[in-house]
Order: C-alpha cells, then structure tokens, then sequence
C-alpha cells in the first residue's frame, strides 16, 4: 500500500484545500495553517436547537469557505482527507469517549449522481482512518429538496429538510451515541433535523461535527 500511495502522490499530488499548493504530503501548507479562520474553542461546540452540540475546527469565511465550496461544488474530492483530518481532531477533542458510532449527513440520489460524490461522507471516511474505524450509514435522504444555500432565514431552512431524511437501518441506530458529520453548521437546521431522526429511532444521544461553522450574527444572512 505504502508503493501505491506513492505511485499516487506522483500522478496526482496532494494540495493544499485552501490555496490548491501541491504538497509533499496531504495536508494544509504552512501560510494556510498560520492564516485561516480557526475557532478555538470560541464557540465550538456551539449549542443548536434542542441543546444539540456541533463541534468545528473553522469559521465558514475566508479562505475556509473558498475551500471548502471549492470540495463541494468543483470536484475537489480529494480535499476531504485534509478536512476529515481537521474534523477528526476537532472531535476527539470536544467528544473525547462520548461517541460510539460515525455516520454523516447524506444527499440525495440526484445530486450524488450529478456531483460524482457524496462530501460528508468522504469527510467521515476521512476522520474515521484516523480512528482505525469506518462510518456506518445510519440516514437515508428520502426527497431531493431545494438546496439549503438559496434560502435566507432560519424558518426557511428548518421547513425545507423538515421530512427529508429517514433512518437507514434501525437496528444500528438503537442504544448508539452517535457522532454526525457534516462539510459545514449554518443555521444548524439540516443537523438538528437528522439528529431528530436518529433518536426518534433509538440512538442514545447525538452529537454533530462540521469542517467549519458560520459566526452566529451572520445566520440570518446565510
């Protein structure tokens, strides 16, 4: 495996998320690291309706958010080992012991096959090599609904994913304290409406992970 990940990283070598710098190793290049967005414990993990918990490495702006639009929109695939690595770490520090099983938040059929990807899926991937486990699909989305991104207010977005999702397998939900992953917290709709899921099928708590979060003020905006 060390051979092939080698052969890799000549055909295609690892860059940075954020500035597209090709790298030695995946990553993120030094200038990144120095200037991004990092939210230091600030508000993280922020507290969103019904006293769910989301935990981010970033604030969604700057270079976070061109990078991370960049994985999710424009084919950036690769960029979710970075980011699950960022994610992974951020996890182990606000949940450390509080989480048994890793899923994520899916999209639907339609747009995994216009995208080629599902992004929090490669995320959790990601973060759960680091863990020397895997992510289990926990969530079905069930309706191919208008994308979060259009809609401007909180209200809008808590209608627009409300009935959207459906557990997946029941009997992996049961009893489980379950870790969800998403690319990014806005207003916190899309998380809190899978968390509602998931312990309206059994799961014994719930708790969220985002690559990065938008500030509280600008959700009105977001």
């Amino acid at each position: 495996m060390k051979l092939l990940d080698h052969i890799l990283n000549l055909l295609f070598p690892p860059k940075c998320p954020f500035c597209g710098k090709v790298l030695d190793t995946p990553g993120i290049c030094g200038a990144c690291e120095k200037d991004l967005p990092w939210t230091e414990g600030d508000d993280s993990p922020r507290r969103l309706s019904g006293g769910l918990r989301c935990a981010a490495p970033l604030w969604y702006e700057e270079k976070a958010r061109k990078g991370i639009l960049r994985f999710k929109f424009q084919g950036a695939s690769a960029a979710a080992e970075p980011l699950g690595a960022l994610i992974a770490q951020c996890a182990a520090e606000q949940f450390s012991g509080e989480f048994d099983t890793v899923t994520w938040v899916p999209i639907s059929r339609k747009r995994l096959r216009k995208r080629g990807y599902d992004q929090a899926e490669l995320l959790a991937e990601s973060a759960c090599r680091l863990w020397d486990t895997e992510p289990v699909r926990l969530l079905n989305k069930t309706e191919d609904n208008p994308a979060q991104s259009g809609l401007q207010d909180a209200a809008a977005r808590r209608a627009n994913v409300l009935g959207v999702y459906g557990p997946a397998e029941a009997e992996k939900i049961k009893g489980k304290r379950v870790l969800l992953i998403d690319d990014i917290c806005t207003t916190g709709a899309t998380l809190s409406e899978c968390a509602r899921v998931l312990k309206d099928a059994g799961a014994a708590d719930v708790m969220c992970a985002a690559v990065a979060l938008t500030r509280e003020r600008e959700n009105h905006k977001k």
